[in-house]
């Protein structure tokens, strides 16, 4: 074997070294994401008790068919009462508290919260945290579908030649990253429903003895 296939040869044996090592990490790949999964969904279901994040999700909800009934008023009207972030408008905050604006949005953000204490469950109840990830599996798949209903998820046409289809706003940057949040849904239900079917089959074969 001359230099060249040889030093050839040792690069292959270090390649299939880092991708056996790589192939190892699936587990903590899947705990990260509950990991992540439990840190989004607090965190975020956490500030929907607070007023500028419950205006922000209005365009959603306001133009979702399946969600607008939660609101009094239909779309566009609540583009004319629209704070900015940190904005203080108490003429703005009083059309939300008659549109239901932050009492749907502390409801939601109950059940956000919910989601990722069952997911959290997942050392102990590991059926209950699969029952999490299946919900936030549903919740991606309805935000997903913002992309479809919310006219603010694409750039507006303003006089540039680059709005609409496929240039997304900030608002549909935000929505799209769900397929992240989908994902590792999926991974995680997946993870906890067969740790959920190892251990009923342990506890079966005690009880057998």
């Amino acid at each position: 074997m001359n230099k060249h296939a040889g030093i050839f040869v040792k690069n292959i044996d270090m390649m299939d070294k880092i991708f056996a090592y790589a192939a190892s990490l699936q587990n903590l790949g899947s705990h990260l994401s509950r990991i992540g999964l439990i840190i989004v969904l607090l965190w975020i279901g956490g500030l929907k008790a607070f007023r500028y994040e419950a205006v922000g999700i209005v365009p959603f909800v306001a133009n979702s068919p399946v969600m607008n009934f939660f609101y009094q008023y239909d779309a566009p009207e609540y583009k004319k009462h629209m704070n900015k972030e940190g904005e203080y408008k108490p003429e703005n905050i009083a059309w939300h508290e008659a549109n239901n604006t932050y009492e749907f949005s502390y409801g939601l953000g109950g059940v956000i919260v919910l989601m990722g204490i069952l997911i959290g469950l997942y050392p102990v109840f590991p059926g209950v945290s699969a029952f999490g990830s299946f919900l936030s599996f549903g919740m991606s798949l309805v935000t997903l579908s913002f992309l479809i209903t919310t006219p603010e998820t694409w750039v507006p046409a303003l006089g540039d030649s680059q709005h609409g289809f496929p240039y997304l706003s900030a608002a549909g940057r935000l929505v799209l990253k769900d397929v992240i949040m989908l994902g590792a849904s999926i991974v995680t239900m997946s993870q906890a429903a067969r740790k959920y079917l190892e251990n009923r089959k342990h506890k079966s074969m005690i009880q057998g003895f």
